[in-house]
């Protein structure tokens, strides 16, 4: 199967999660960059950016890395995803994810994501996921 430029990855992603404000910003070789706008609607009371959000973020990245390196497989689903939380992010900016895939094999696929706050280098989150890839 082909590997998806950032603009077929992004037309997937709007076309089938249209709940997600998550956009690819780049596709390498086992990684990807990821975007998650924030708006009042991602915060959490005290004024910083929910777990979740953090959490779908990191689901996102390592699924745009998945499918930039396997081709866009629609049933390759996320089978375990942990998240630490290392410090608060910013309310007024955009979350950052970046995935680096440790290893894609025939039916798993794993990565390690961190989360930024835009414009900080300090991670305010790491996560580790795997996912299940279905036969092509």
């Amino acid at each position: 199967m082909d590997k998806p430029t950032v603009e077929e990855l992004n037309a997937f992603f709007c076309r089938e999660f249209t709940q997600v404000k998550v956009s690819v910003e780049a596709l390498g070789e086992g990684t990807a960059r990821v975007r998650h706008s924030i708006g009042i609607h991602e915060l959490r009371p005290g004024g910083t950016v929910s777990g979740p959000v953090m959490m779908t973020t990191a689901d996102v990245a390592l699924y745009a890395a998945i499918l930039g390196s396997i081709g866009i497989v629609p049933l390759a689903v996320t089978t375990n995803l942990n998240i630490n939380f290392l410090r608060k992010p910013a309310a007024g900016r955009d979350i950052i994810g970046e995935c680096t895939l440790l290893k894609v094999g025939k039916t798993l696929a794993i990565g390690d994501v961190f989360i930024y706050s835009e414009g900080s280098s300090d991670p305010v989150a790491h996560a580790t996921g795997t996912y299940a890839i279905p036969r092509r």
